[in-house]
């Protein structure tokens, strides 16, 4: 079998096992499909009981998809996944088999796609029903999409194979660094209501970029030129981040076939 032809057919099977075992846990599917739903509820009503404030639902849309939604499932469901796989010994055992690494790496990016895309239609689907617009490019919003769940699942390979040695230091981890990073980003409020300090802080902050640039399209209908900056550096951190996610993985392997 040609190589190419082998490498997609296991990456696909990868995709395809991490998919049957969110469906078997149920609890972890629900989560990611409610997660976003409520809280687009929640701002939803927020934003309906003062009518000076509905010009910002559709931003606040766009913030709660990006550094909120897909920041928890596509990084930390990534980091879950590594740690649950060292705990079950999985790892190991894949070693004994003629199974390619680029395959399982590619296999996780392809089912965070898959959970980012349910996400995408759950959030949006509820968002219209509320009066919420989408104004700009699908093609220019879509690629934002796919840059920043590229960017997430390699942080979370790159934190998953480095850090997480347990299921339980997963959520610990989240907590006490995404929370600081979700507000700093911008998807709660606007950056200009923010001092001054916190601006200049939120300029490193990836989540910030990712917010702009979508929140940009879908919110304001900006365009490529409007979101050059943007996009520049969302295509840099993404490239960062496989590299490092690929990186971990390859120094994860290293690690369980030394044992």
């Amino acid at each position: 079998m040609h190589t190419s032809h082998l490498l997609w057919v296991q990456t696909l099977a990868v995709a395809q096992r991490l998919l049957l075992e969110q469906w078997r846990q149920k609890r972890g599917l629900i989560f990611w499909a409610v997660f976003p739903s409520t809280m687009m509820l929640l701002f939803g009503l927020v934003y309906a009981h003062n009518d000076s404030m509905r010009a910002g639902l559709d931003a606040a849309a766009a913030g709660i998809l990006v550094g909120a939604a897909l920041f928890f499932s596509c990084l930390g469901g990534t980091v879950a996944v590594i740690a649950a796989e060292r705990e079950r010994g999985t790892l190991p055992r894949l070693l004994t088999t003629p199974l390619h690494p680029a395959a399982y790496f590619l296999g996780v990016v392809i089912a965070q796609l898959v959970l980012a895309l349910m996400q995408v239609v759950m959030l949006y689907s509820i968002a219209l029903l509320i009066g919420v617009q989408y104004h700009g490019s699908l093609f220019l919003g879509g690629l934002i999409l796919l840059l920043s769940v590229f960017s997430y699942v390699g942080m979370g390979f790159f934190l998953g194979a480095r850090f997480a040695r347990r299921s339980e230091e997963v959520v610990v981890a989240l907590s006490a660094i995404g929370v600081p990073l979700l507000v700093l980003g911008g998807t709660f409020f606007p950056l200009e209501i923010m001092p001054q300090g916190m601006q200049a802080v939120a300029q490193i902050n990836p989540m910030l970029h990712m917010n702009q640039a979508f929140k940009g399209v879908a919110a304001y209908g900006m365009g490529f030129n409007e979101l050059r900056f943007e996009l520049t550096f969302l295509f840099v951190f993404c490239g960062l981040c496989l590299a490092l996610g690929v990186q971990s993985y390859q120094h994860l392997l290293g690690v369980d076939k030394s044992k």
